[in-house]
């Protein structure tokens, strides 16, 4: 149990990838405080549960992501009952799909205060404890909308690139302190989050369920496979390990390919798609450069 002895935040983790890497994490032996929200009995039961697997403390907090005061007194209650935090884990979400015209004001500015905002306020809360210890692990649920982007994703394309850049501005800031500040950028996961935004997805594109399955969900994956809660889990555990002591400021990949496949046309059903045009290749010189072999002009 290489994490016993420190302790961890994961929000958003009451279900979906977040409860994955709590149970990741607290199988290492590490200390865990859950957040999120749900019915009490079952968060209690997965609190339960946490504190069994690993044999440390495992805390509910139910935090708004939303309230920068909350987040703050959660970290701090954090450090009172458990030491640390060591690691904290950016994972609280939430999705709505329109486009940009008709997109309600309220959503946009719920999708950046609890997908971007929050992440602010738990590393301004957090680091100063991991700089006491010169030891912690930042870790960002991203998406691969931090490196692409889809219609209808306005606010949620903006929160995750913004996590990107939070995530390589804090990694240099705290480069020194023997902190790491990583996101990880699952493609599509089948989670509550993926699974409650096809509805919305079925009528802003005038779609089915199995065509935004086939067509939107999956299509933007290769390997036609959902990535799995577990798998995203087990990278943020080998973030917190000493062999990735000198990963930092990465944004880190795990979709099936998606975006190896690149942006043009992952978001298009396949009818849709079109071959981007072959360019020439320019010559080798520019518009002030002198042609090779090309008479030295003389002064006249």
């Amino acid at each position: 149990m290489f994490l016993k002895g420190k302790s961890a935040i994961v929000t958003g983790s009451t279900s979906g990838i977040g409860l994955a890497i709590a149970k990741a994490l607290a199988a290492e032996g590490a200390a865990v405080v859950i957040n999120g929200f749900g019915d009490a009995d079952a968060i209690e039961k997965e609190r339960a549960g946490l504190a069994a697997l690993g044999g440390a403390q495992a805390l509910y907090d139910a935090a708004d992501m939303t309230k920068p005061d909350e987040i703050a007194a959660m970290v701090r209650r954090a450090h009172d009952e458990l030491g640390g935090p060591d690691i904290i884990v950016n994972n609280a979400g939430i999705q709505h799909v329109a486009p940009v015209d008709q997109f309600p004001i309220d959503k946009w500015n719920a999708i950046i205060a609890i997908n971007l905002t929050s992440a602010f306020h738990m590393m301004r809360a957090a680091v100063p404890f991991m700089r006491s210890k010169k030891w912690g692990r930042i870790i960002s649920t991203a998406s691969a909308h931090s490196k692409v982007a889809s219609p209808n994703k306005s606010a949620y394309v903006a929160a995750k690139h913004g996590i990107d850049g939070l995530t390589k501005t804090v990694a240099l800031e705290t480069a020194t302190d023997g902190i790491t500040v990583n996101c990880i950028s699952p493609g599509y996961v089948w989670t509550p989050l993926v699974e409650n935004q096809i509805p919305d997805t079925m009528k802003a594109r005038n779609m089915t369920r199995e065509q935004v399955m086939s067509d939107v969900l999956l299509a933007a994956q290769p390997t036609k496979q959902f990535v799995t809660p577990e798998q995203v889990a087990a990278f943020a555990l080998f973030l917190c390990r000493d062999e990735a002591a000198q990963v930092t400021g990465a944004n880190l990949s795990i979709d099936g390919g998606w975006t190896a496949a690149g942006a043009c046309c992952s978001a298009l059903p396949r009818w849709r798609r079109v071959r981007p045009p072959r360019l020439t290749r320019p010559p080798p010189w520019g518009p002030n450069m002198r042609r090779p072999n090309a008479p030295t002009p003389v002064a006249g």
